[in-house]
């Protein structure tokens, strides 16, 4: 007897070696099966005509082998086909396509799906570079069983379980349909002969009355019609997974993430933390330290931390702000309630770069001032993994036994041998760079109370990524800027007009402002920095991937967001966009061999432009694999004026707070993500002087770099930026880098299932604390039996 848990191995057309394979790409079971879901979707009930193609679009083409042809050319061998539906015709090219020789006969039924492109010998006629194709069966032979499946419906159209290795085609989409409908036929039977509490418990995981109420079907039905729809499904809903059937499953995934937030958020108020007092020398520290008039918002945020604190439940919160809003000097003011108390605070950060920055920017805050407490100076001390053994001795050393009140470091702080005398409050900045399990290492630092927790982002998190990512907190946002803040005017220009920027800088400097000049690297053509956004981001990367395309691999022509929030976007994908954009430039083949353009560099552009166009000014160099002791003297030196040009790579990004620059120069900005770009403009701005950012592109500029430097220029909304950025990249790599703790999900799309998300949160919320009559004993066991089963194991969400 089939169960959703039973292996692979046991289900017709699999056996044990292909289970093997499947098992490599995370399917196991027939759950994991079942839940392999289509991508898109043909009409083969009702095919558009050729007649009616138009150029410029993706399309589904079925018609009939003409003939085929490989051609060798002076680059590559070039495979085409011609396909005709009565008069009309389309071309398709496949380059490198020998594979594809003897795949193809005339008179076969094929179909095709791709971007139809004009041809330029004939009018009126079209052609098709790298589609995907599918031999359709004739009816006759050992086609004939599954002929029904491929023809006179609406066919479902998979990724390909074999990937591009020799299984890729034998586990594409033919064989996914075969399979997954003998699947349903077998479970479908075993479900007539259960008993109705047998098929809730084995197969149905939401509640009766909560389908009823919200219009959802079975868990089985809503599979099936998920990959097999009904005739009459509208195109558009399948398309855009907006069926009933999309819907449920979907729902389903976001109220399990929910309901495990939830229960976290609950466990947590049980938990015993510390109740920290604000009194009269709290609010005397918190006074010394603000170098201006808090803004309302700074005041309502600390209001809510403050609050926070002083509850015996250990605070969870997220704070989050636009660039320049006064996130840190926030995050001060809490650490301070903690330290006039009598307890130690922790601050990490992600990179030794900024948790340095941290470590000055504490310094200068508190250097000056005294504890209305202990009447003695505040004690901050650095802990990163590059400093010698016997200074990160006496750091722990001090951490130990109480000396220090501010610890702030890197990953060196979670360490098991840092122990903290009286830990009290951590703060975590750039939590996504982390994930879960580091924070909450921290947070398990031996002590006989839980920590306080406020974990900062560096810029605005889409609200779907913080019903999500951070679900467990509360949120706080900082939706104010500084007063004296001025806006910041943003241009695009080339390197062509390089002459004309540094004129403009030098100009700037000449009325006694100060610029930034940032670097994608730091020296030498090849010296691609990990800390970059975008370090992948061109056409000709979009372009070899779509050659390298094979039969069912549709990660060459789709968008690839589904695939990121599951963390399995290769490497053409990275950039989040749709992938047909590729297959317009493999036209021009050439492409595939020319050399990348050198990206300039910090340490060559600082020697050039000190010798030339920026000659006779004060030039400043700062990067990433200078020490400490050196960045810190630079910075100094360019925040007193003695240096009119710093020339940097993304060191500067966080955290760099300098009034009298007005000029942020962004070389290769078309390698740079708008997250990154956003924080960099940040460093600007910050004085009453008008100032300005320049984005200054070398080489061809992707469709996705065109779309983040336009939004770069049409506004300075964090909030607004951050939404984009989302839409473009998907979220798992929203941030830059690969989020640890973000889920990945089987079926829901952050960016396109918002409602639903937000449907899951109230219902998990109500699910958790409101009794429903409707809702039997057996189906509330059956709900929290898989919550712990299954997504506690799969994304640590639900402490056992």
């Amino acid at each position: 007897m089939l169960e959703l848990s039973t292996p692979i191995k046991f289900v017709k057309l699999v056996g044990e070696r292909v289970a093997v394979e499947l098992a490599k790409r995370g399917v196991e079971t027939i759950e994991d099966l079942l839940y392999h879901l289509p991508f898109r979707y043909e009409d083969r009930l009702n095919p558009v005509p050729m007649s009616a193609l138009q150029a410029g679009t993706m399309a589904s083409v079925i018609g009939e082998v003409r003939g085929t042809v490989l051609l060798q050319t002076r680059s590559m061998p070039l495979f085409e086909m011609t396909v005709g539906q009565g008069l009309s015709t389309v071309k398709c090219m496949w380059f490198r396509g020998t594979y594809l020789r003897d795949k193809f006969h005339v008179g076969q039924m094929v179909a095709l799906y791709g971007k139809l492109e004009p041809s330029r010998s004939s009018a009126g006629k079209f052609k098709m570079i790298q589609p995907q194709f599918e031999v359709l069966p004739s009816g006759t032979g050992a086609d004939a069983e599954f002929s029904m499946l491929e023809v006179g419906r609406i066919v479902p159209v998979y990724e390909s379980l074999g990937g591009t290795t020799a299984w890729g085609a034998k586990l594409g989409s033919k064989w996914l349909r075969r399979v997954i409908w003998a699947l349903f036929e077998e479970l479908e039977k075993q479900q007539l002969s259960k008993s109705a509490d047998q098929q809730v418990e084995v197969i149905e995981t939401l509640p009766g009355a909560m389908r009823a109420r919200l219009l959802f079907p079975e868990r089985l039905k809503a599979l099936k019609s998920v990959h097999f729809p009904e005739a009459g499904t509208p195109m558009t809903e399948l398309m855009s997974a907006t069926t009933s059937g999309h819907r449920r499953l979907i729902f389903e995934e976001l109220f399990y993430l929910e309901l495990g937030l939830e229960l976290k958020r609950r466990r947590m108020r049980e938990r015993e933390g510390t109740a920290f007092v604000t009194n009269v020398k709290v609010r005397e520290a918190i006074k010394q330290v603000l170098p201006f008039h808090p803004t309302s918002a700074q005041k309502r945020v600390l209001g809510e931390i403050a609050s926070d604190m002083r509850k015996p439940q250990p605070m969870r919160r997220l704070l989050q702000g636009d660039v320049g809003s006064g996130k840190t000097i926030v995050a001060m003011q809490a650490a301070l309630v903690a330290i006039e108390n009598g307890y130690q605070t922790a601050l990490m950060a992600p990179t030794e770069i900024l948790a340095t920055q941290h470590y000055l920017s504490a310094r200068k805050l508190l250097g000056d001032v005294l504890s209305p407490r202990t009447g003695k100076p505040y004690r901050v001390t650095l802990l990163t993994g590059s400093l010698d053994e016997a200074t990160k001795r006496e750091a722990r050393g001090r951490i130990f036994r109480g000396e220090t009140d501010l610890a702030i470091g890197t990953h060196a702080l979670i360490e098991d041998k840092v122990d903290f005398d009286n830990l009290g409050l951590v703060i975590v900045d750039e939590q996504h760079r982390f994930g879960v399990q580091q924070r909450f290492k921290l947070m398990k630092k031996p002590g006989a109370l839980d920590p306080d927790v406020l974990v900062m982002t560096a810029t605005p998190i889409p609200r779907t990524l913080a019903l999500t990512l951070y679900g467990d907190l509360d949120a706080s946002v900082i939706d104010e800027l500084p007063p004296g803040r001025t806006p910041i005017v943003t241009r695009r220009t080339t390197e062509e007009r390089a002459e004309d920027v540094w004129g403009f800088v030098r100009k700037q400097v000449e009325a006694g402002r100060q610029a930034y000049i940032v670097y994608p690297v730091i020296e030498g053509a090849r010296d691609d920095q990990p800390e970059l956004d975008f370090p992948q981001d061109t056409e000709s990367d979009e372009t070899a991937a779509s050659v390298k395309a094979q039969v069912d691999s549709p990660a060459a022509l789709r968008n690839d967001t589904k695939k990121k929030s599951a963390g399995k976007a290769t490497k053409g994908a990275k950039t989040g966009g749709a992938k047909a954009k590729g297959t317009k430039s493999s036209v021009r083949t050439e492409k595939l061999f020319e050399p990348k353009k050198a990206l300039r560099a910090a340490t060559d552009m600082y020697e050039e432009l000190r010798m030339g166009r920026l000659a006779g000014l004060r030039l400043g160099l700062l990067h990433g694999r200078m020490s400490a002791d050196d960045k810190e003297v630079t910075m100094r030196r360019f925040q007193r004026g003695d240096i009119d040009v710093l020339i940097a790579t993304t060191v500067i990004e966080v955290g760099v707070d300098v009034p009298n620059a007005s000029v942020m120069v962004i070389e290769h900005a078309e390698r740079f993500g708008m997250a990154q770009m956003h924080q960099l403009r940040g460093r600007v701005g910050r004085g009453a002087a008008k100032s300005f950012c320049i984005l200054m592109t070398g080489g061809r500029v992707s469709d996705q770099a065109e779309a983040r430097l336009d939004a770069m220029v049409r506004t300075q909304n964090g909030f607004e930026l951050a939404e984009l950025d989302l839409q473009q990249r998907g979220p798992g790599e929203f941030f830059g880098t690969r989020q640890a703790g973000l889920p990945e999900f089987r079926v829901a799309n952050l960016i396109r299932d918002r409602a639903l998300l937000e449907l899951a949160k109230a219902e998990a919320s109500r699910f958790a604390s409101e009794p429903d009559p409707a809702v039997s004993r057996e189906e509330k066991d059956a709900v929290w039996t898989r919550l712990k089963l299954q997504w506690q194991r799969k994304y640590g969400l639900v402490e056992a």
